[in-house]
């Protein structure tokens, strides 16, 4: 491996931005990557501008919002897998919105069926009966195995996964949950509970989950071995409970903990303790499904299991504010017992843009898309790690890339200030990515499922250039 010589973070070179890509071409440096062609230059933009909304947003808005840029991007217009900003400057988007853009920005087919269905219908309730709905309910509930087929329509991720614990405590007769740190499943009452990541945590009352070792392959103490990491499960179960619980919540990859997969045979055999102790297990799909990973539909389908309760939003409907839960129809008897109902669970505008979502994923092949360029861009960020010693691992599957950075490799100690140099750097030149992680210093990539080689090539040479520089 071609070992880099490490220097100390130097605040100068994290100052440093347009000017040092500007005096890069001047010093007769390599060229720099080129984006590649796009025939779509979006109409100018005659709105506010970015200081303005700005000073709106600190005066209005949720002051917890944060941005991850030194100076925030005003972006107006989208198109497949570019945006753009204010100014009408393009950018490649491989992020997503956060692994919510599958079919890519303003796809025609999903634009259509929002339109038509807000021309005949906006809203009526769930009371009276609508196609869009179950048309929609029948086509999602086709993508899953067995006796999975019951629907139920959320606004979002966090609203399926409260909607999934409370189905599950109220089937087995028991309170206690087990999660796996390092996962994030929401922030209302129930998914704080089940969130294992301490920034996401706020103190107030989270009561009957127990968070189990984390099956993390890069910094786990059992490296890639699942079922060492499922015995800790099985502690918990002897240890912490009534020898009872009423589920297991998991994402096969975590996307906020930092594109983090679980180890194999992890889940397999935690199924299987938690189900000899009468719980339910839920797969929180919210990031991983809808074609991300490429190799399935869904994330736990890689894992060779079948949950009893799946969670969804995000991909959905490529941006519309859409969640689902599907159950067995057995399941989903316990909410007969009382009144369950969802003001917009399943607004007919939502659910169209949702089953043109599904179409879109099947006609224009995107989960082969998303394997063949998936593959293809981890084996080029695979090469830059034998480059470059600061990345210390590439992980992930499908358009769902993880690329942590770490100032030592035996140590693994986490480049925070590193990775948010690479982040301007790359937004500068173009290209912008997430970021996720306990510590913050793995970079995300979840771009539009329509994402191109030329693309792929163009994300991992900015990387590359931007890595040289720190």
């Amino acid at each position: 491996m071609m070992m880099m010589r490490r220097l100390p973070f130097s605040p100068r070179l994290a100052a440093a931005s347009k000017s040092t890509l500007s005096q890069a071409a001047r010093e007769n440096e390599s060229p720099l990557p080129q984006m590649p062609p796009f025939d779509y230059s979006p109409p100018p933009y005659t709105g506010p501008s970015a200081d303005e909304i700005l000073a709106k947003r600190r005066e209005f808005l949720n002051p917890a919002i944060f941005h991850f840029f030194k100076k925030p991007l005003c972006l107006v217009d989208g198109k497949r897998q570019y945006l753009f900003d204010d100014k009408g400057r393009r950018y490649l988007d491989a992020f997503g919105g956060i692994a919510t853009v599958g079919c890519g920005h303003s796809h025609p087919e999903v634009v259509e069926a929002v339109c038509n269905q807000m021309k005949r219908l906006q809203h009526a309730t769930i009371l009276y009966l609508n196609p869009a709905i179950a048309d929609f309910a029948e086509a999602l509930a086709s993508k899953f195995p067995g006796d999975l087929k019951v629907v139920f329509f959320t606004n979002s991720g966090t609203e399926a996964n409260e909607l999934a614990l409370m189905m599950a405590r109220l089937y087995s007769g028991c309170h206690d949950v087990i999660s796996v740190r390092n996962g994030y499943h929401g922030n209302a009452a129930g998914t704080m509970g089940a969130t294992a990541q301490g920034s996401y945590k706020f103190n107030v009352v989270q009561t009957g989950v127990h968070h189990a070792l984390n099956p993390d392959q890069y910094r786990g103490i059992f490296g890639s071995d699942g079922l060492k990491y499922a015995n800790d499960v099985d502690d918990i179960v002897t240890y912490g409970t009534s020898g009872r619980v009423g589920a297991f919540i998991a994402e096969a990859i975590q996307g906020v903990g930092g594109v983090m997969e679980l180890a194999p045979g992890y889940l397999p055999a935690v199924y299987n303790t938690v189900r000899k102790a009468g719980g339910l297990c839920i797969a929180d799909e919210v990031q991983s499904g809808f074609a991300r990973t490429g190799s399935h539909f869904w994330g736990f389908e890689a894992h060779g299991v079948v949950p009893d309760i799946v969670t969804m939003a995000k991909g959905i409907g490529n941006g519309i504010p859409l969640g689902a839960v599907i159950t067995t129809p057995e399941i989903a008897k316990v909410l007969t017992y009382r009144n369950y109902f969802n003001t917009f669970g399943g607004n007919p505008v939502c659910t169209a843009a949702g089953h043109a979502v599904l179409k879109v994923i099947e006609k224009e092949q995107l989960q082969q898309n998303a394997l063949t360029v998936g593959s293809y861009m981890k084996d080029r960020l695979i090469a830059l790690k034998d480059k470059y010693e600061i990345i210390g691992d590439v992980r992930g599957r499908g358009m769902m890339l993880g690329i942590e950075l770490v100032t030592d490799h035996q140590l693994k100690t986490p480049a925070k200030d590193e990775t948010l140099y690479v982040m301007e750097q790359m937004k500068d030149m173009g290209v912008l990515i997430g970021k996720g992680g306990f510590f913050g210093n793995v970079f995300r990539i979840t771009p539009p499922l329509c994402f191109t080689k030329e693309d792929a090539d163009f994300l991992v040479d900015v990387m590359d250039y931007s890595l040289s520089k720190v």
